[in-house]
């Protein structure tokens, strides 16, 4: 196989792909954790784009996941659902899919993995953020065990803040934030892989 082959392999694609969101990711998360506490904010673009570091015990876009046993089951499920993936990823050059959905596979597997990272370790890794700054590798020991970590949020855009005009059914006169949810790099590489899929590769999969 020729040197321009092996570059243009899907395989080698994807294994990109999956490397820079996961640096960008959890370089993006260690760099909160270790700077900001909890609620802390820095403005990026005035009110629309601002860095607001949380953290959450459930799923993407801060919804959560309820109790103990709720967050390991997730957590769990994470894991086989992510073995899955890239089981299916790999398997996906042999059925002849195109490297756009090479593309789509592997921005919501390295997402997916990201988020793991998070659940799995941050536990172990860091001290909790609440009134302080948290500690990476801290000698007390991390704010909980093995798969029950928090994931890291930080990108937040409220384009729009204010009380919606009288004539809006249902919401008018209430007070309204668009975008509300807290994310972060992870969660959005999921959501682009998806919507590429819907939008640009359903046929493959009715096929």
């Amino acid at each position: 196989m020729t040197t321009e082959k092996k570059l243009s392999s899907p395989y080698i694609w994807s294994v990109i792909i999956i490397l820079l969101v996961l640096i960008i990711d959890q370089g993006s998360k260690f760099w909160v954790k270790t700077n900001m506490e909890i609620s802390e904010e820095i403005p990026i673009l005035g009110d629309w784009f601002i860095i607001h570091f949380t953290e959450n015990n459930g799923m993407a876009f801060g919804m959560e996941f309820a109790g103990e046993y709720g967050k390991l089951f997730l957590s769990l499920f994470r894991i086989v659902a992510v073995s899955l993936i890239g089981w299916y990823l790999f398997s996906l050059p042999k059925k002849g899919a195109s490297l756009g959905l090479m593309v789509s596979g592997s921005l919501i597997f390295a997402g997916a993995v990201g988020n793991i990272i998070d659940s799995a370790f941050y536990g172990m890794i860091f001290n909790d953020s609440y009134y302080q700054v948290a500690t990476f590798l801290p000698q007390e020991g991390g704010y909980s065990s093995f798969l029950f970590g928090k994931v890291v949020d930080m990108l937040y855009f409220p384009l729009y803040e204010g009380f919606l005009p009288d004539w809006v059914p249902f919401w008018g006169n209430e007070y309204f934030i668009f975008f509300r949810p807290v994310f972060n790099i992870a969660d959005s590489a999921i959501t682009c892989g998806v919507v590429s899929l819907l939008l640009f590769h359903r046929n493959f999969f009715q096929d």
